[in-house]
C-alpha cells in the first residue's frame, strides 16, 4: 500500500522543483527527502523523479502520485476542520426525545434557540408517547430526552437535572357541585368516580402519589387513554380526573378547571443524558437552551 505521508513529500518536491526547496518547506533534511521519495518509488515499482540540471522533475507515474497527494491532502485539511467544528459543537446530530406535551411548551423554544446559535448541528426529533423517553438514553438511541421523574431520585448511568414542576389541576363537569369552589382540596375528590387520562409510566405514578399524600386511591370508572379524550367523558359527566396544567392549554367548554391544594400533586420534569455523554460542546449547548441558561460559544 501506498504510503500516503511519502506521497504528500512527492507532490512538495514536484510542486517546489527541487529537493532542496522541499526540504526546507517540510523542515526535514534533503537526504531525509530523498529518503522518503526513494522508499515512495519501491512501493510504487517504478521511477517517479528525474534529475534535470539541479532540479528535479517528475516522470508520468510522479505527477500522477503528485495529483491523487494533492487531493488527499485537501481531504484531510477538510477532515481535520469538519472534526474541530464536531470538537467545538458546531456541527453533528443530536437525537431528542420527548413526551407529547413537552414539545411545544419546552422542546421547541429551545430548539429555535439553540438553532439560533448552531445553525449546523442536526436534530433528529421523537415523540415517544405513549412510551416513557428514558429507555431511549439508556439504550443509546437518543442524546437527550425530556422525562417525567420523581424529584432528587437518581438514575445509574443518566444524569437528570430538573426543569420545572408541572401541577396537577382538578377537572370537574360544568355542573358539578364543586365547580363552585376557586381552589378544591384534593381529598375533596375521594369519593369521585374518575376518568383516567393517563398510561401507565411516570405521569400516572405522580398522580397516584398524590392521591394517596390525601388519603385514599382513586377509582377509575373509564379509561380516557389521553387528556383530549378524558376531557371529552367528563364534560359528558363520567367522573372527574387531574390534568397537568401543560396538557390544558386548551380546556374542553364543557368541564371546570381548578387549582389543588393538601397536597397538590405534581409531576416533575428533567431533561436526562447518559453521564458518559457529558461534556460534548453541542450537547451542553442544547442542554443550556432548554434550561434557559446563556450559552458556551
Amino acid at each position: 500500500m501506498l504510503d500516503a505521508r511519502r506521497m504528500q513529500v512527492l507532490h512538495e518536491v514536484v510542486t517546489r522543483g527541487t529537493v532542496t526547496a522541499a526540504a526546507e518547506a517540510l523542515g526535514y533534511t534533503p537526504s531525509a527527502i530523498s529518503q522518503q521519495v526513494a522508499a515512495l518509488e519501491k512501493q510504487a515499482g517504478i521511477a517517479l523523479l528525474e534529475r534535470v540540471g539541479r532540479g528535479v522533475r517528475p516522470t508520468m507515474a510522479g505527477r500522477l502520485l503528485a495529483k491523487y497527494a494533492a487531493v488527499i491532502g485537501e481531504q484531510v485539511a477538510e477532515a481535520e476542520a469538519a472534526l474541530a467544528d464536531l470538537r467545538a459543537g458546531r456541527s453533528g446530530r443530536l437525537s431528542v426525545r420527548y413526551f407529547a406535551t413537552a414539545g411545544a411548551v419546552l422542546v421547541a423554544p429551545a430548539l429555535a434557540r439553540f438553532r439560533r446559535e448552531r445553525p449546523d448541528v442536526l436534530i433528529d426529533l421523537g415523540m415517544t408517547d405513549p412510551d416513557d423517553p428514558l429507555p431511549e438514553v439508556l439504550r443509546g438511541r437518543a442524546d437527550l430526552a425530556v422525562v417525567v421523574r420523581p424529584r432528587g431520585l437518581p438514575h445509574q448511568g443518566v444524569r437528570l437535572d430538573h426543569l420545572l414542576d408541572d401541577p396537577y389541576l382538578a377537572v370537574l363537569p360544568t355542573g358539578h357541585p364543586l365547580a363552585a369552589e376557586d381552589v378544591l382540596e384534593l381529598a375533596d375528590l375521594a369519593g369521585e368516580p374518575w376518568v383516567c387520562g393517563e398510561r401507565p409510566g411516570p405521569c400516572l405514578d405522580a398522580l397516584l402519589a398524590g392521591c394517596a399524600a390525601a388519603g385514599f386511591h382513586p377509582e377509575f370508572t373509564v379509561d380516557g387513554e389521553d387528556y383530549a379524550t378524558a376531557q371529552g367523558f367528563v364534560a359528558a359527566g363520567l367522573g372527574v380526573t387531574l390534568i397537568p396544567r401543560l396538557a390544558l392549554s386548551g380546556p374542553h367548554p364543557g368541564v371546570v378547571v381548578r387549582d389543588l391544594r393538601d397536597p397538590a400533586p405534581v409531576r416533575s420534569i428533567h431533561t436526562a443524558v447518559r453521564e458518559t455523554s457529558l461534556g460534548q460542546p453541542a450537547l451542553n449547548a442544547l442542554l443550556s437552551a432548554l434550561h434557559g441558561r446563556p450559552q458556551a460559544p
